[in-house]
C-alpha cells in the first residue's frame, strides 16, 4: 500500500503555521497547524468545532469563496485542512489572517442553533476567539514559507 503524503512529513519538526500539504491539479491542500504535534497540547472538541464554524463561514464569505473546496479539522486535533482551487499562497495567508481577526471580534457564534448544527450545544464563541487570537499571533510572528520544516 502506498504511503499517503501526510504520513510522510516528520511531525517532530512541525510548528504552528501554514503549509502546502499537497497540490492536485488546480487544488492546493493547506495544513493550518495551530498546535505543535505530539506535545500533549491538543484542541479539545469544543474549540475545534467552534473554530471550524467561524473560519468556515468567514473563509466562504471572503475573496476566496468561489475557490474553497473544503475546510475542516484534523483528526489529530492539531489543526485544520483548507483546500483551495487556483490558490495563491499569499492571498490565502492574507485571507486566513483576516478571517482569524474577524473571529476574534465576532459578536456571536455562527451556526449555533439546533436546526443549523448536529452538535449545536458544543460551541463557544469564547473558545473560537481565543484559538483565533493564538493562531494569528503564531502566523504573524514570522514569515510563512508554506514548506514543512525538515529539522
Amino acid at each position: 500500500m502506498q504511503r499517503i503524503t501526510s504520513f510522510s512529513v516528520d511531525h517532530d519538526f512541525i510548528v504552528p503555521g501554514i503549509y502546502v500539504s499537497r497540490i492536485d491539479g488546480d487544488v492546493t491542500t493547506y495544513d493550518l497547524r495551530t498546535r505543535k504535534p505530539n506535545c500533549g497540547d491538543y484542541m479539545d472538541n469544543l474549540t475545534m468545532h467552534s473554530v471550524e464554524h467561524m473560519l468556515a463561514t468567514f473563509l466562504r464569505n471572503s475573496q476566496l469563496k468561489d475557490d474553497i473546496i473544503y475546510f475542516g479539522p484534523m483528526g489529530c486535533q492539531t489543526g485544520f485542512y483548507l483546500l483551495v482551487r487556483n490558490a495563491d499562497n499569499n492571498i490565502v495567508l492574507t485571507t486566513l489572517i483576516e478571517a482569524l481577526k474577524n473571529t476574534e471580534t465576532a459578536p456571536q457564534m455562527f451556526g449555533a442553533e439546533r436546526k443549523e448544527c448536529g452538535n449545536y450545544k458544543n460551541l463557544s464563541i469564547e473558545a473560537a476567539r481565543a484559538e483565533a487570537k493564538k493562531f494569528r499571533a503564531e502566523l504573524e510572528s514570522r514569515q510563512q514559507t508554506f514548506e514543512y520544516p525538515t529539522e
